[in-house]
């Protein structure tokens, strides 16, 4: 059995969200605190797109190039001081490219300076109910006080397809082509995985691969991030996984005879696109939980220390843990051969969920005995589910009828996926 994945890799944090239900597929260290690398411009990016729907903008107006800006490392449109770029040219490099140059360029050019813009960046972050973001920069580079979480980031990715529809196909673009040099995306996802359109990819030392892919499939749409890769193979493979599991799993839960895991939240109901599953605009933010007053935030101090995590990809394990986890989870499908289970219960801590699960066991019939597999797979954090997998439908549910007799609650579920 693999170690567990907080255990294996410290960088790791997964969600998946279902757009059309509201309903949180996958969850694993959602809201532990992580570096953004470039998803920082999917910010960058909402940004501006607000100020060109504003009209503060205009996609033909040329923004100037500061000798800051064009002193920026790689990876970047090498753009000179004194030069200047076109406000579309801007967010085809940052969408395709992620050139940090540019970045600074747009930066400066709706703030003042890149401090200062970092500052309404983390404000919109508030405004949003990106509660646990703070962002020092606009382009993701190095900054142990620039933190998010993988919950947060999904929120913005969500947002910027919902309220700029008419701006988010730039983030579905592959390629495009300055000056006579053609740049090409770093985001393979939605080259290679069907049905994918968006959005970002990011790395740095600190953070691993991290990726966000929306995608879409008949009509269900879901928005997934993947933080903590080890490297961009692994980290695209973990998430074509999570995305045909998901799909998967959503079109389960259409069925009559599926019963809706407990741990499920509907928190992203409200950024549910339209029945047409077009994106559109929506007047007013969706409201969120009370939020630190935007103005006594300081770029001085940040809410959070910086998470402690492996800096060098020399440190990370032999054994992938993406891949281990996908394996782990092949294993899971294999061993429920029968396609169901049963849960019996929910829990805030694993322990007390695998004591509630082997004491279930032993209620069980005889013919059950050394059949059962112990299940204490998360949920949305920091749920534990307890459930006894590997059954036939039949047996699941005369395994429920006979907890429930002994006063124990349980759900019959379908635990193939």
């Amino acid at each position: 059995m693999s170690l567990p994945l907080q255990a294996a890799n410290p960088r790791y944090a997964g969600m998946v969200v279902d757009l059309d239900e509201g309903e949180v597929l996958y969850s694993e260290n959602a809201d532990a605190r992580r570096y953004p690398a470039s998803l920082t411009k999917v910010m960058t990016l909402y940004l501006t797109f607000e100020a060109l729907e504003e009209g503060r903008l205009q996609l033909d107006q040329p923004l100037p190039v500061s000798s800051q800006a064009a002193s920026m490392p790689a990876t970047k449109l090498w753009l000179s001081p004194g030069s200047s770029i076109l406000v579309d040219e801007a967010i085809r490099a940052l969408a395709v490219r992620s050139a940090n140059d540019v970045a600074v360029v747009m930066a400066e050019a709706l703030g003042g300076s890149e401090r200062r813009f970092a500052q309404l960046m983390t404000e919109k972050a508030r405004e949003l109910g990106m509660r646990h973001t703070t962002f020092r920069n606009a382009s993701g580079l190095p900054d142990d006080r620039q933190i998010t979480t993988a919950r947060d980031m999904v929120t913005l990715a969500v947002r910027v397809m919902r309220d700029f529809p008419d701006y988010y196909h730039y983030f579905g673009l592959q390629e495009f082509t300055y000056r006579g040099t053609r740049h090409t995306s770093h985001n393979r996802l939605v080259r290679d995985y069907p049905g994918a359109d968006g959005l970002k990819t990011g790395f740095i030392r600190a953070s691993g691969f991290n990726v966000i892919t929306t995608a879409k499939r008949g009509d269900r749409r879901l928005m997934a991030i993947v933080m903590g890769g080890f490297t961009a193979q692994s980290r695209d493979k973990h998430m074509a996984n999570l995305l045909d599991r998901s799909f998967t799993r959503a079109a389960l839960l259409d069925k009559s005879n599926w019963l809706a895991d407990l741990d499920f939240s509907k928190e992203y109901m409200a950024f549910a696109p339209t029945p047409s599953h077009t994106p559109t605009p929506t007047p007013t933010p969706a409201p969120v939980e009370a939020s630190p007053v935007v103005a006594s935030y300081s770029p001085e101090t940040a809410p959070f220390e910086p998470p402690t995590v492996a800096t060098t990809q020399d440190s990370a394990p032999q054994t992938d843990p993406l891949q281990a986890f996908i394996d782990r989870e092949r294993v899971m499908a294999t061993r429920a051969a029968g396609g169901w289970g049963i849960q019996v219960g929910a829990f805030s801590q694993e322990d007390q969920a695998q004591r509630y699960a082997r004491q279930a066991a032993t209620y069980l019939p005889r013919d059950l005995d050394g059949q059962v597999a112990i299940d204490t797979s998360v949920g949305q954090s920091p749920i534990f589910r307890a459930r006894l997998m590997a059954l036939e439908e039949q047996q699941a549910r005369q395994a429920c009828e006979q907890l429930r007799s002994r006063g124990m609650d349980c759900m019959v579920v379908n635990a193939s996926l």
